[in-house]
């Protein structure tokens, strides 16, 4: 505790605090930049013949099994643990990994990888309406401009206003992966079900690969591949090849270090640093596919980025006006 001018205690984080925020935001940095390259990856794949479905079925059955050995080591036989959460971690499996996995490599199969992320990512704001409507926390002047600025941001990328043909199924597509991203801020900065990061990650990648391929058995998840060499940046690599990728460094890398900069950073600051995948995608995909997006869509992604900012600080002057609390 340090004083001002006035006297007046202004609370300081300790060494602890601080150690705690370094890991945090290493560990968001981490997440976002990995999960940034999976929609420059799947694009090529999908082009080749495979389905969204069977994309995403593999890269987190790869994902689970990397990280099921880790999860049972953190859980050290604390079975009733995960008895207790069965159901949050159902939620998050299918939901968090199956749902949001899917839906947005469902977008990015009609749209480019810029975009689909932007839309995507209006999951912050989301987050925010939903604790209003669901339970009273209403949001403050600033938080209500923030939204209202990412809004304008979400029209100039969907490029209303000048009506380029951007396909309505796409955008349906990216606003389901924002339910899907939601979710995973909020279960993932949840301590108090007393899961380690590492069981979480592991029972939802594990719930959402035995949900993916209990949804293509049924035929209600069509499940097509192929086995032609795809291609990135002009350089023909094998199919099996990104796929490996995906399931490691886009999935298993960053839906660890996910939650554990969830738990230290709670789930707002958490998903305003994960805004950086917006970035890591459209550099991954301009390196890999020589995409991006056009002036106008990158105008409405500055504002969203903006819009969603303005929302984090409105949410944390009100937690401070309420009760200040340090990280």
């Amino acid at each position: 505790m340090r004083k001002v001018a006035d006297d007046t205690p202004v609370p300081t984080l300790s060494a602890s605090h601080r150690s705690r925020l370094v890991s945090g935001l290493g560990f968001a940095v981490v997440s976002a930049a990995t999960f940034g390259l999976s929609g420059p990856l799947a694009r090529p794949l999908l082009e080749s013949g495979w389905s969204p479905g069977a994309i995403v079925l593999v890269r987190v059955s790869v994902a689970a099994l990397v990280v099921l050995p880790f999860g049972l080591v953190a859980l050290r036989g604390r079975w009733d643990v995960l008895r207790r959460n069965a159901g949050l971690v159902t939620l998050y499996g299918v939901l968090a990994v199956a749902g949001a996995q899917f839906c947005y490599f469902s977008a990015v199969a009609h749209m480019q990888v810029g975009p689909a992320l932007l839309i995507e990512y209006t999951a912050p704001a989301a987050v925010v309406c939903w604790m209003w409507l669901r339970h009273g926390q209403r949001p403050g002047r600033l938080t209500l401009l923030g939204a209202a600025v990412a809004a304008v941001g979400l029209v100039l990328v969907l490029d209303l206003v000048s009506g380029a043909d951007l396909d309505p199924v796409g955008v349906a597509w990216a606003l389901a992966a924002m339910v899907g991203a939601a979710t995973y801020f909020v279960i993932s900065a949840d301590e108090g079900n007393g899961m380690p990061p590492m069981v979480l990650a592991a029972g939802g990648l594990l719930v959402g690969s035995l949900a993916l391929g209990l949804a293509g058995l049924v035929g209600v998840l069509p499940m097509e591949s192929a086995t032609a060499a795809v291609t990135y940046a002009g350089t023909d690599v094998a199919w099996w090849v990104p796929l490996i990728v995906l399931g490691v460094v886009t999935a298993a890398v960053p839906y660890t270090t996910g939650i554990a900069a969830s738990r230290r950073l709670g789930s707002r600051l958490a998903s305003f640093v994960a805004l950086l995948e917006v970035v890591a995608g459209v550099v991954f995909a301009w390196l890999l596919l020589d995409e991006l997006p056009r002036a106008v869509q990158l105008l409405g992604g500055l504002l969203i980025l903006a819009g969603v900012v303005g929302v984090k600080l409105g949410e944390r002057t009100t937690a401070v006006n309420g009760s200040l609390e340090l990280p």
